[in-house]
């Protein structure tokens, strides 16, 4: 099998996934060892554990998005749930998983990578969910003001780029290749409040 240059990045994003959730874990252990011994009161201890809950849940979901994706495996719906939970509480935008079970990791890997785009619209705050239906996965972003940079959305679909991808819109470079290589296409609408990505 000959890997391509994506493949080693996925490669890349899953060993320091990998590497970084074992420490982190370390920590959170640590923290529930000096919650035995009374010693986890006040707010500086406080900060600490939410700072490693947040770092814990983007870590499993960045290892989704960015990490790489054996054939055939599959998420359990209880994981994908708990990720998304966990990130909403760390972001402070819900996410709702409204499929009623899990999926290819393959799959999830985009709706992940769609998650993020979707995400760069709520800079005034908002919701996403997440629904399939038909065999067609739906990722729509709702808030009373959306911040969209069309130009970037246009770009996925376009061979030509025009827009610089930048490290924290990395997402909008990486989800055109996970979807070609899943042989789908994606469709965006738009209005005023609502965002809604197909594929």
């Amino acid at each position: 099998m000959v890997q391509t240059a994506t493949d080693f990045g996925a490669l890349i994003g899953s060993r320091i996934c990998h590497d970084l959730i074992s420490p982190v874990g370390a920590i959170g252990n640590g923290l529930e060892l000096l919650g035995l011994t009374g010693a986890t009161d006040g707010p500086e201890l406080d900060l600490i554990s939410q700072s490693v809950e947040n770092a814990n849940a983007r870590i499993r979901f960045f290892r989704v998005a960015f990490g790489y994706c054996s054939d055939g495996q599959a998420v359990s719906l209880k994981e994908i749930k708990q990720i998304l939970m966990d990130m909403s509480e760390s972001s402070r935008t819900p996410i709702y998983w409204e499929h009623t079970d899990g999926c290819m990791r393959s799959d999830l890997q985009a709706v992940f990578l769609g998650i993020m785009c979707a995400e760069t619209a709520l800079a005034f705050g908002g919701a996403i969910s997440v629904s399939h239906d038909q065999g067609a996965w739906k990722i729509t972003a709702q808030s009373e003001r959306l911040k969209v940079d069309v130009d970037l959305w246009q770009d996925m679909a376009a061979a030509q780029k025009t827009v610089p991808i930048t490290p924290d819109k990395v997402q909008f470079g990486l989800l055109p290749k996970v979807l070609s290589d899943l042989g789908r296409a994606h469709h965006l609408t738009l209005s005023p409040t609502h965002l809604c990505l197909t594929f």
